[in-house]
């Protein structure tokens, strides 16, 4: 058997990475995709291995030479590559098709090397490598039977969004037999070819011989294992990250705060949001609109600020909208000058929206789990005066949880004081008495003119895409500082008809946070089975973990690596100065498993040997 790598194009959407060198000399964690390629095909018994080069062909016989790490390296030239597409580059290779059985790959892939055993170890002679449609995928789709034979090509024209549960697609690795080639493959491409030119593709001879009673290859789906086909400088920092080693992969992952869902294989307990809403009715009264959403402009702050009112029953003149609670944060914190208490460990984008460290004073709970009480607050920011006081409740990471009826009294100690308060309840209808320990009603923001109530709609909505957060007060100053660092249309449309629509589906967020509780009671008694762990108890939609040994980074890695799962490394978090420390989100019943499943899987010996 031997190896057909195609290397002809020039790869123009990579732009100025390609202006000098073809595709395959793309780099990839510092390592060329044609060097990557070849280290995991001369690991198996090849003859030889044929590339077929075009543009910058020269750097590439340069690079690699006529040997490579023992087999020997044999160059077709298509001198036309400007002009002709890859099946012209397969054609002027098909006397190798002849001759040998063959492994054909593209050379703009990056795969892990099971992929290339697992297509060597199936005994079918001839296979088209396939695997299940994702949204980062473009290029050639088939559809298979039962039996894993093709039973159509896709083309893009006939490509339906709502059949994609149907499509697989073709990873372009291929594996035909001698026979193959010289009964179907070699005469219809030669077929293919002259009627219809060189500016074709060689996935449709694949299509055409598909339609023969007896095809002679079948598709061989993948399961899992990571490949990414290279196009474009998105595709290249997707699949930097997918291909890192450990360290690499964990801190890129991290830096990207969101758009998990071009890892499709990734499972998200770091970032925190109800599973249980919104419902499935919801969300196809949301695409049912969707083509007037996309084409129309949303309204603009003032008509977004009276739907925040009837979404939360409270003033208009009491609330404002933003794009994500994060825009609000930044609206009335970014030129603060108040000294500001709060504490620690906690959610770190208030902190760091104030500039100077001088102005911020944090009180940290010197007990095992960060629990603290209204009056703890209260003692000691009498011994550590202050301007104004931050508190997240259920605070974030802890989990700990005051009262309805404790910051009330809060309110009364900060108003005497003339302390001004901000207090994110973005987690508090995750608490057992749910939405009605919620402190955003007229009479409390009447009765504490000092008090700023800020909400992400992100966390127990379940809509972090639409990027909702509302800011409340009865204090006007306040408000129109922060109405003043925002833009007239700073939602979109998707996130204004979400809140125009929401008054319906009220009754399913309540039943929703009843089942999210329930889920996290359930979970939490299974993660305190975890030899390894110090669970933290929490009324929010996550846990603070202590590792009784080992590294939280290690950890964090590990899970990452072996499983996919994605938890938060509280390493770096202000608060924790001794102690080992990941935060977990609480998900739906069969993902919590999952994660549980894979920490049972970390016996002591695993366990002990992440350090």
């Amino acid at each position: 058997m031997h190896a057909i790598i195609l290397a002809a194009g020039m790869g123009k959407r990579l732009g100025d990475l390609t202006s000098d060198r073809t595709k395959c000399m793309i780099e990839v964690n510092g390592k060329t995709l044609i060097e990557r390629l070849l280290d995991q095909i001369v690991v198996f018994d090849m003859s030889k291995i044929i590339i077929v080069i075009g543009y910058e062909g020269d750097k590439v016989v340069e690079l690699i030479g006529n040997e490579y790490k023992g087999i020997n390296i044999e160059y077709v030239t298509n001198s036309i590559y400007d002009t002709t597409n890859n099946i012209y580059s397969l054609y002027l290779a098909k006397d190798y098709l002849l001759k040998e059985d063959t492994l054909l790959f593209e050379s703009d892939l990056i795969i892990e090397t099971g992929i290339i055993e697992k297509l060597l170890n199936d005994p079918y002679p001839s296979l088209a490598l396939i695997d299940k449609y994702q949204s980062w995928m473009d290029g050639t789709v088939v559809t298979i039977d039962s039996n894993n034979n093709i039973e159509n090509f896709i083309p893009k024209k006939n490509f339906n969004y709502k059949d994609i549960h149907r499509y697989y697609k073709t990873v372009n690795i291929y594996k035909f037999s001698k026979e193959f080639s010289n009964t179907h493959y070699v005469p219809f491409l030669e077929a293919y070819s002259k009627a219809l030119g060189n500016n074709e593709y060689y996935e449709q001879v694949l299509r055409v011989i598909t339609l023969l009673d007896k095809p002679e290859i079948k598709a061989l789906p993948l399961n899992g294992e990571s490949w990414y086909e290279i196009d474009d400088i998105q595709d290249l920092d997707n699949a930097e990250t997918i291909f890192a080693d450990d360290d690499l992969k964990l801190s890129s992952i991290q830096k990207r705060y969101g758009g998990y869902w071009r890892y499709p294989h990734l499972i998200d307990f770091c970032y925190l949001v109800n599973p249980y809403f919104p419902p499935k009715k919801m969300v196809e009264e949301i695409k049912a609109n969707f083509q007037d959403l996309l084409s129309q402009y949303p309204s603009g702050l003032a008509v977004n600020s009276l739907l925040a009112a009837k979404y939360f029953s409270v003033k208009s003149e009491y609330i404002t909208v933003g794009n994500g609670a994060a825009e609000l944060i930044n609206g009335y914190l970014s030129d603060c000058k108040l000294v500001t208490g709060g504490v620690l460990p906690t959610f770190e984008e208030y902190k760091n929206r104030i500039i100077k460290e001088e102005n911020k004073i944090y009180f940290t709970p010197n007990n095992p789990s960060f629990s603290y009480t209204t009056k703890d607050i209260i003692s000691f920011f009498t011994d550590n005066p202050i301007e104004q006081l931050i508190l997240i409740n259920p605070d974030n990471p802890s989990g700990n949880f005051i009262s309805k009826l404790d910051l009330i009294s809060l309110l009364n100690w900060s108003k005497e004081e003339n302390i001004r308060m901000i207090i994110d309840e973005s987690f508090v209808d995750f608490s057992n008495e749910g939405h009605l320990n919620s402190i955003i009603e007229n009479k409390i923001l009447e009765d504490y003119p000092n008090l700023l109530v800020i909400k992400s709609i992100s966390k127990s909505y379940g809509v972090p895409g639409l990027r909702l957060g509302i800011a409340a007060t009865s204090n006007r100053e306040v408000l129109s500082k922060i109405k003043m660092n925002v833009s007239i249309w700073n939602i979109n449309s998707f996130g204004e008809f979400y809140m125009q629509i929401y008054g319906k589906y009220e009754k399913d967020y309540i039943k929703a946070c009843e089942e999210f509780r329930n889920e996290r009671d359930r979970f939490y008694k299974e993660l305190k089975m975890i030899s390894f762990l110090d669970v933290i108890p929490s009324q929010a939609n996550f846990f603070l973990c202590k590792l009784k040994k080992g590294s939280a980074r290690e950890l964090t890695k590990h899970l990452l690596d072996k499983y996919s799962i994605l938890i938060k490394d509280c390493t770096d978090k202000s608060g924790f100065s001794e102690g080992e420390y990941v935060r977990v989100a609480v998900r739906d019943e069969d993902d919590n498993n999952y994660l549980i499943k894979c920490l049972n899987n970390l016996n002591i010996n695993q366990y002990n040997s992440l350090k």
